[in-house]
């Protein structure tokens, strides 16, 4: 016995009283398509407050609101989830992004189901739109998608139900060379990102498991050939309620390229160091202790490696004066490097060894180290001595040089760089060129005096008066220096000429 009318009615109040409060949106369509209700959450997701708003009927609807899907298809008359639930379809989930006419912008994107109401002949009675605002879930998608497509960091999202990527960024298309096409729908065994991984049974595992993945090295296979060394991560994720796995790469071919720059630089620093053919060592710049020594260093003092290593040259007593050290770290406090600092170096059997010290601050292995350098100049030094030993010989006679030989003996017997200003015959009071010439002639103090009338003590103040002024500390120099200058006998007065040598005749 079919059920009256009225009872049916009662049936469509009672329904309407259910839903009215829900938060889900609901829409009531008659099977004359006519829109006959709608709760108060379906009118707000519309953005009209009566139903009236919503259109009078299904062609209403469709004039007042356009459609579209998430991939931005525009929907057809007929492929609007109005028109399919009245259509006699039942569906679910159908996402749609709904603007109203003549807006820019979609209002709300709905997530929507349809639900058919029969009475007891089968027939249709109601046809029911489940709305859910799925706005705020899909705007979170959205912020989600750019920061992943925009995030230099190289990234891929495996979906864990059948492993496959479902999404890629720039980042990883640009590390790799791949396409997008290439990457999308494959599987993570087909572009497998933890190929050659030390721990790659763990990812794998913790890959089924859905659970975080820990950093490891592995190879990647570029579409091109060859291989890429990465440090790949995995994070479980969710992108629209299916659980994924994000996996992050860190490119280690940069870091790869620029140790092993480094590595060769300090190969070839090391064989510089060891070949180099003046003495060198290497210390810590903030203890002093001995690093390194090359082997012209061993050569030059005896001291080997293992004598060295672990010690300071102050523990070595490697410098003859104490202030040597001083003086080397001063000069590197204030300006990071040291040139030709002259000391004596002491060798492992106690010889003295004349040298120059240069000293550098460098960086080894990310370690703050001095770099030394030690010329050896006792061969020089020696010479030089003996040369001017030579000379001082030379110039005890030298009447018979002329005074060019005279003056370029006189030159090699001045400090190097010397601008001191040679003392003149010009800066001696005429009393004093009289004592000169006497002094010259072989004469002493008291012979002067006797011969001047002047007092012994007089004769010896005009004595160490020319001393200072000549810049001469003895007697023999005091002759030396008259020599040089063709003085033997009696010195002329200022402006006079001095008497020819042999040599000049």
């Amino acid at each position: 016995m079919a059920e009256p009318a009225h009872n049916r009615r009662a049936n469509t109040r009672q329904l309407r009283q259910i839903v009215v409060g829900l938060g889900e949106g609901v829409i009531l369509v008659g099977p004359d398509k006519t829109i006959t209700w709608a709760n108060d959450a379906a009118l707000g997701m519309h953005g009209v407050e009566t139903l009236e708003g919503l259109g009078e009927d299904v062609a209403g609807y469709r004039r007042r609101f356009a459609l579209r899907y998430r991939n931005n298809h525009p929907l057809d008359p007929g492929e609007y989830p109005i028109d399919r639930v009245v259509a006699g379809e039942t569906f679910a989930d159908v996402v749609v992004e709904v603007t109203p006419t003549g807006a820019d912008e979609p209002r709300s994107v709905h997530s929507v189901r349809s639900l058919v109401l029969l009475d007891d002949d089968e027939t249709p009675e109601v046809f029911v739109l489940v709305l859910q605002d799925a706005s705020a879930r899909f705007e979170a998608e959205e912020r989600f998608e750019k920061t992943f497509n925009a995030n230099p960091a190289p990234a891929v999202i495996a979906r864990l139900s059948d492993l496959r990527y479902v999404k890629v960024n720039v980042g990883f298309l640009e590390m790799t060379g791949f396409d997008r096409e290439a990457v999308l729908g494959r599987s993570v065994y087909e572009v497998d990102v933890m190929e050659g991984a030390d721990r790659r049974d763990v990812g794998i595992e913790r890959l089924t498991e859905g659970r975080t993945i820990p950093q490891m090295e592995a190879t990647l296979r570029l579409p091109q050939g060859g291989t890429k060394t990465v440090i790949v991560a995995g994070q479980p994720i969710e992108i629209g309620e299916e659980p994924c796995m994000l996996f992050t790469f860190m490119d280690m071919e940069p870091r790869k390229k620029a140790e092993d720059a480094l590595r060769q630089s300090e190969e070839r620093f090391a064989k510089s160091f060891r070949l180099a053919p003046v003495p060198t060592f290497i210390s810590n710049a903030e203890t002093g202790l001995t690093l390194d020594i090359n082997d012209a260093f061993t050569a030059a003092t005896g001291y080997r490696l293992e004598d060295t290593i672990g010690r300071t040259p102050v523990d070595l007593r490697l410098w003859d004066r104490a202030a040597a050290q001083r003086l080397m770290e001063a000069g590197l406090a204030t300006t990071g490097s040291l040139r030709n600092l002259e000391t004596q170096v002491r060798t492992k059997e106690g010889v003295l060894l004349d040298c120059l010290i240069s000293a550098e601050t460098v960086t080894i292995h990310g370690q703050s180290c001095v770099l030394s350098v030690l010329q050896d100049i006792t061969e020089r030094k020696r010479s030089e001595v003996e040369l001017m030993a030579a000379i001082e010989a030379v110039m005890q006679d030298a009447s018979w040089f002329s005074s060019t030989v005279i003056e370029k003996m006189a030159a090699l017997r001045r400090p190097r760089g010397s601008n001191r200003p040679a003392p003149e015959l010009a800066d001696l009071s005429p009393r004093e060129h009289d004592i000169l010439g006497l002094i010259c002639q072989g004469l002493a103090d008291k012979e002067i005096a006797r011969t001047t009338g002047l007092a012994v003590n007089t004769v010896r103040n005009h004595v160490a008066t020319i001393y200072g002024k000549l810049d001469v500390h003895s007697r023999s120099a005091l002759m030396v220096w008259a020599r040089e200058r063709g003085i033997t006998g009696p010195a002329p007065r200022a402006g006079a000429k001095p008497k020819k040598s042999a040599g000049d005749r």
